[in-house]
C-alpha cells in the first residue's frame, strides 16, 4: 500500500498544494493509552425485511379494508365535524384498526382548506396511537371570517359504496383530490388513503430525495429521514410532506387538462397550481402511478391541508405564511463564498487556505471545518493540539479584521465518557447528564448509540431543559471560539450501530466506528468523475490499478442475512421496532433501526422514536437558533447550515444536499434539489460544489464552481483524504471562479433583495423555469436550467468534455426579450426552440430578463468591500420599452434593523425614475446607468432635467451608457428621487 500510495504521488492524484498534507488518517485526539477498539462492522446490520412494495405476497389493503361510513354531521362556523365508523369487520392488514375517527373540515382563509381524520377518542395515556402534538408542529388556523364563503375550494364527500371525499377548484370545477372508488384506511400503525390524479400529471415535492424536479409517474417515494450519501430516488436526510401540482388547460378555457403529447406550439394555454401538505411526522411512502396518487404512513393522523393557488408563487406563499413560517432573512455576507474541507488539520492549514484564497485573488468570505477541529469528534470541545483556542483566538481575530467569517461542525449526538479512565472526562456530558436531558431505553436506562467520537448519548428535545442545556454549551464553547455561524450535522438522528451497543462497553470508549474512514488502509480515495480517463489517461489507469488492488486486499465484506423476513401484525400489538408495514427505507434491509436510533428509544414525554425521528433535526436547528441569539448579544441573525430537515426548518437554518458525489449526475441533480427546497420554504441552499465524496477533476470543479455561483448557499467542500478541491488548485478553475463570482458579486444586492423578500412574503429566491411561465406546458419538466428571482437565467453545462450546451427561452413567442450578461445584446432566438449555445470550458452563459432592472455593485475579495464600492444600474428593457425592479438594503445583519431602504426603479417612454424610501442611508454614490433596448440614440441624456455629459451610445447593439454620474450623486445614489431621460 505504501508503494501504491507513492505511485498516487507520482502520478498527480495525490498533489501536495502549498505544503498542506493531503492524505490525513482520522485521529480520536485521545489521551487514552489503550489500544482503540473497533465497533465490529456487523454492529451496524439489522433484519433483512421486505418492502411492501417489493413483496409479491404483500396484501393489498383496498382489496380487504371496509373503510368506514360517515354521520352525525355537525356544522359550525368554518365547515363541520362528523363521524367515521368502520364500513364492516376489521381488516387489521398492517396493525389494528380504528374503530371510530371523527373527521374535521375547516375552511381556514379564502385560499386554504384543512381537513383533518383523527381518532375519536384520543387518550394521553393511550399508546395504540400517536398524534402529533401542536407544541411539536404548529397546526394552521382558521383565520378569515368569510374563508367558507369566499374560498376557491370546495368539500364534499359521499357514503357510496363507503366513506370517500372530493376537493374541487370552484373557478374551474376541476376536481384536485378525489378519494371515490378508493376506502380510507385507518390503523394503529398503517394510514392509507389514494386520490385521483390527471393524465400526465406535473407534481413536484414531497422531499428529501435525490432525483429530477418533476416527479416520475411510476416513483415510490419514501420520506423519512436517514443518514446516506445521495442515492437517487430513495429517503435521505428530511421529511418535507408536501406537493406542488401544476395543470394545464388551454386558453379557450375547455375544461379538459392538457396532456403532454397533445401541446402544440401554435396553441395558448394556461395554467393552474395548488399544493397538499400532509402534517405527519411518521414514516411514509407516496406510490405515483398512472393517474392515481398513494399516501401511506406508518401511523399519526390525517392532517391534510390544501392551498388553491393559483399560480406556484401563490401556493408557495401560502403554505410558508399560514403554515410552515417565513424562511429566515441571510445576513449580507452570508451570500459570498464559503471554503470547507474534512481534512483541515490545524488552525495553520485553514489560514493558508485563506491566504492561498487572497494569493490568487479568489472572493471569499467564510471558511469552516469539519470535525477535525474536535477534541476526539467532541462537540463544543477543541483539540488543544491542533486547534487550541488561544491560537484559534489569534487567527480568527484576524480573519474578522480582514472582512471573513468561520463556521464550524456541531453534530447530533454527544459523547460518553469512558468510566474507568479518568482522563476522559466531558464536560458537556456531565452537565447534560446532571439534567438527564438524553434519550432512553424503553426501560429508563441510557440509549448509548455510537458516532463518530465513539459510543455516544443522543439529546432529548422534548425534555424541558434541553434546549437550555445546548444553549448552555452553546455559549460556553463560544467564549472560547468566535464562530460566525454554525453547521449542524449528522441530526436524522445518526447512529453507526443498531440498538443500545454502548451499552455495557463504556470502558471500551473511546471506539472507532464500524468502517474505515476515508484515507485509512483499505479505503484510499481512487474515484473519479466520468471521463477523467479522457482528460488524465495516466492518473486514471493508476486510480484504476489501485482501487483494484484495494478490493482484492479487502475480500469480502461481512456478508448480512439472506433470510428476509415478512412482518406480521399482532392485533392490539403495537410493533414499532418492525412494524408491519415496511416502507422502502434506503437503510440495509428497510429496517429504522439501521444507521439511526431505534424506534422504541423514548422521549422524556414518553413518546418513542418511531413517532417522532423525522423531527430530531429540525428540533435541533430550533435549539440551536436560540442559542445562537444567546451567544451573540447583538442581536445578530443566526446564520445555521443543518442536514435534517422538516417542514418549517426555513425559519431557522438554512440546508445543504449532503454527502453528494464528484460525478456530473450529482452536480446535474442538484439543480433540483435546490428548486424542491424553494418549494419547501429553505431557499437559503446549497450543494458541495466540486462533489463530497470522490475525487473531482479539473473540468468537473470548473463547471461545477460556475453551476454553484448563483446557488444560494455557495461552498465548495470534500471528504478526507481525497484530493483537495478549492479552486485555486487548477488555473483552468481559478478564472473560472473568478468569472463567475463577479457575476454574482456584482448581483449580491439582487440576491440580498429575493432574500428579503423570502423572509417577509414567502417568495422564493430559485425558481424553475416553469414556475415563471406558468402557461407554458413545455416548461414543466425543465430542471436543467433555472432562474434567480424572474430576472436572471443561467443555463449550465452539465456533462464533460464538451463545448455547448442545450437551453430553451422561456416567453419569446409572447414578446419576451432576453439579453446575454456578458454581451448585453438580445439573443436571436426562435419560441420554443432547445438553442445551442456556445460554452467553452470556463464560459457559463447567463441571461438578463427583459423588463428587469438590476442594482448593481462592483466585485470584490469580501462581500465588506464589495458593499463599499459604487453602484450601478442594469436596466434591460422588454420589448414594449419598459422595465422595473427593486432595492432592499439594511445593515445586512441585525434581526431588527434600525434603519432600512426600499428603492423601486421603473422605466418607461425613455425615463428611468428611481423612488427610495426608508432611514438606511448608503452613502455609496451612482457611478452608471446601462440601458440595454434602446431604439436609436438620444438627443440629449439628462438627470432631474440637468444635462449629462458622458453619454455612449452603440447603434449595433442597441446599448446606452450613461457614466460619469458619481459628480452629481456623491451624497448616496438613493439619497434623492431622481429621473434619468434619453
Amino acid at each position: 500500500m505504501a508503494n501504491l500510495t507513492k505511485l498516487l504521488v507520482s502520478a498527480g492524484l495525490m498533489p501536495l498544494v502549498s505544503g498542506l498534507s493531503q492524505v490525513t488518517l482520522s485521529s480520536t485526539s485521545t489521551s487514552a493509552s489503550f489500544a482503540q477498539f473497533t465497533i465490529p462492522a456487523e454492529a451496524d446490520i439489522g433484519a433483512q425485511l421486505i418492502a411492501n412494495i417489493d413483496d409479491p405476497e404483500a396484501v393489498n389493503a383496498q382489496s380487504v379494508c371496509p373503510g368506514y361510513k360517515a354521520t352525525d354531521v355537525q356544522q359550525n362556523f368554518h365547515g363541520f365535524t362528523a363521524r367515521l365508523d368502520l364500513a364492516g369487520d376489521a381488516c387489521n392488514v398492517y396493525g389494528t384498526d380504528v374503530d371510530t375517527l371523527t373527521l374535521t373540515v375547516e375552511y381556514q382563509a379564502s385560499d386554504r382548506l384543512n381537513i383533518q381524520i383523527l381518532p375519536t377518542y384520543v387518550d394521553a395515556s393511550n399508546s395504540s396511537w400517536f398524534i402529533l402534538p401542536e407544541g411539536l408542529v404548529p397546526r394552521p388556523k382558521p383565520g378569515d371570517d368569510k374563508a367558507h364563503t369566499q374560498n376557491d375550494l370546495t368539500f364534499s364527500w359521499s357514503n357510496e359504496p363507503s366513506f370517500n371525499f372530493k376537493v374541487v377548484r370552484k373557478a374551474t370545477g376541476d376536481i384536485l383530490f378525489d378519494t371515490e372508488s378508493t376506502v380510507l384506511v385507518y390503523e394503529n400503525q398503517f394510514i392509507e388513503f389514494s386520490t385521483s390524479l390527471p393524465e400526465d400529471y406535473n407534481v413536484y415535492g414531497l422531499g428529501e430525495h435525490f432525483n429530477q424536479l418533476r416527479l416520475l409517474q411510476n416513483a415510490n417515494v419514501t420520506m423519512y429521514a436517514a443518514d446516506v450519501g445521495d442515492p437517487i430516488d430513495s429517503n435521505i436526510y428530511g421529511q418535507h410532506p408536501f406537493y406542488l401540482e401544476t395543470r394545464y388547460f388551454k386558453a379557450d378555457g375547455s375544461p379538459k387538462h392538457v396532456k403532454r403529447s397533445e401541446v402544440n406550439a401554435s396553441e395558448e394555454y394556461t395554467s393552474y397550481s395548488h399544493g397538499v401538505f400532509l402534517r405527519n411526522a411518521h414514516g411514509q411512502e407516496v406510490l405515483l402511478r398512472s393517474e392515481r396518487l398513494t399516501w401511506r404512513s406508518l401511523g399519526g393522523g390525517i392532517d391534510l391541508t390544501f392551498y388553491s393557488g393559483p399560480t406556484q408563487a401563490d401556493v408557495t406563499k401560502q403554505y410558508q405564511v399560514s403554515t410552515v413560517g417565513l424562511p429566515a432573512m441571510q445576513q449580507y455576507s452570508t451570500l459570498g463564498f464559503h471554503q470547507c474541507r474534512w481534512g483541515y488539520n490545524n488552525w495553520s492549514e485553514v489560514a493558508e487556505v485563506v491566504a492561498n484564497f487572497e494569493k490568487f485573488e479568489i472572493p471569499l468570505e467564510y471558511i469552516w471545518t469539519d470535525i477535525d477541529y474536535m477534541h476526539g469528534y467532541r462537540n463544543f470541545d477543541n483539540d488543544q493540539h491542533r486547534f487550541s483556542y488561544s491560537e484559534g483566538a489569534e487567527f480568527l481575530s484576524e480573519l474578522h479584521e480582514g472582512g471573513r467569517y468561520y463556521v464550524p461542525i456541531i453534530d447530533g449526538a454527544l459523547y460518553i465518557p469512558n468510566p474507568e479512565n479518568a482522563s476522559d472526562a466531558y464536560d458537556t456530558y456531565t452537565r447534560g447528564a446532571a439534567d438527564d436531558v438524553f434519550i432512553k431505553n424503553p426501560d429508563g436506562s441510557l440509549y448509548i448509540g455510537a458516532v463518530w467520537p465513539g459510543y455516544t448519548v443522543f439529546p432529548d428535545w422534548h425534555h424541558p431543559k434541553t434546549a437550555d442545556f445546548w444553549i448552555n454549551e452553546l455559549v460556553t464553547w463560544a467564549e472560547n471560539v468566535a464562530f460566525d455561524g454554525l453547521w449542524y450535522d449528522m441530526t436524522e438522528v445518526s447512529s453507526f450501530c443498531v440498538g443500545s451497543c454502548g451499552t455495557g462497553n463504556l470502558t471500551l470508549n473511546p471506539v472507532h466506528p464500524p468502517f474505515l474512514l476515508p484515507g485509512e488502509p483499505g479505503n484510499i480515495v481512487y474515484d473519479y468523475p466520468e471521463s477523467f480517463n479522457i482528460t488524465n489517461a495516466t492518473e486514471a489507469a493508476a486510480a484504476s490499478a489501485g482501487a483494484a488492488s484495494q478490493a482484492a486486499e479487502a475480500g469480502s465484506s461481512p456478508s448480512s442475512s439472506t433470510s428476509y423476513l415478512r412482518t406480521t401484525p399482532t392485533p392490539g400489538v403495537r410493533d414499532v421496532n418492525y412494524p408491519p408495514y415496511v416502507i422502502n427505507h434506503v437503510q440495509t434491509g428497510h429496517d429504522l433501526s439501521v444507521h439511526a436510533i431505534s424506534p422504541n428509544s423514548t422521549h422524556s414525554d414518553g413518546f418513542q422514536e418511531y413517532d417522532v425521528h423525522s423531527l430530531y433535526g429540525h428540533q435541533g436547528l430550533n435549539a440551536t437558533y436560540h442559542g445562537l441569539l444567546k451567544v451573540w448579544s447583538d442581536k445578530r441573525r443566526p446564520f445555521i447550515i443543518g442536514r435534517s430537515t422538516f417542514a418549517g426548518s426555513g425559519k431557522w437554518a438554512g440546508h445543504w444536499g449532503g454527502d453528494n458525489i464528484s460525478k456530473w449526475g450529482s452536480m446535474y441533480f442538484s439543480i433540483a434539489q435546490a428548486l424542491s427546497f424553494s418549494l419547501f420554504g429553505i431557499p437559503m441552499f446549497g450543494v458541495d460544489t466540486c462533489g463530497f465524496n470522490g475525487n473531482t477533476d479539473e473540468e468537473l470543479c470548473n463547471r461545477w464552481m460556475q453551476l454553484s455561483a448563483f446557488f444560494p448557499f455557495y461552498r465548495n467542500h470534500n471528504v478526507l483524504s481525497a484530493i483537495p478541491q478549492e479552486p485555486y488548485q487548477w488555473a483552468s478553475v481559478i478564472e473560472a471562479s473568478k468569472t463567475a463570482m463577479q457575476v454574482r458579486y456584482a448581483l449580491l444586492p439582487y440576491y440580498y433583495t429575493l432574500f428579503h423578500l423570502a423572509h417577509t412574503t414567502g417568495s422564493t429566491v430559485m425558481r424553475a423555469l416553469a414556475w415563471e411561465f406558468p402557461n407554458d406546458p413545455t416548461l414543466a419538466g425543465v430542471d436543467n436550467q433555472f432562474l434567480v428571482g424572474s430576472s436572471i437565467m443561467a443555463i449550465p453545462v452539465l456533462e464533460p468534455q464538451v463545448d455547448t450546451v442545450k437551453g430553451v427561452f422561456p416567453g419569446i413567442a409572447g414578446g419576451e426579450v432576453w439579453y446575454d450578461w456578458y454581451t448585453q445584446t438580445v439573443v436571436d432566438v426562435k419560441a420554443g426552440v432547445n438553442t445551442t449555445i456556445s460554452a467553452p470550458l470556463g464560459h457559463i452563459p447567463v441571461y438578463v430578463r427583459g423588463g428587469s432592472i438590476l442594482p448593481l455593485q462592483e466585485p470584490a475579495l469580501t462581500t465588506r468591500e464589495a458593499r463599499k464600492t459604487p453602484w450601478s444600474l442594469l436596466a434591460a428593457l422588454g420589448s414594449d420599452g419598459t422595465a422595473s425592479g427593486q432595492l432592499y438594503l439594511d445593515d445586512g445583519v441585525s434581526i431588527y434593523p434600525n434603519a432600512t431602504l426600499n428603492v423601486d426603479f421603473s422605466a418607461s417612454h425613455s425615463s428611468l425614475h428611481v423612488s427610495a424610501k426608508g432611514k438606511w442611508e448608503e452613502k455609496n454614490p451612482l457611478a452608471n446607468v446601462t440601458v440595454l433596448g434602446v431604439d436609436k440614440a438620444p438627443s440629449s441624456v439628462k438627470l432631474n432635467g440637468k444635462k449629462v455629459s458622458t453619454v455612449e451610445y452603440n447603434s449595433t447593439s442597441r446599448i446606452l451608457l450613461v457614466s460619469g454620474l458619481q459628480r452629481v450623486t456623491g451624497s448616496g445614489a438613493w439619497a434623492k428621487d431622481w429621473v434619468l431621460e434619453w
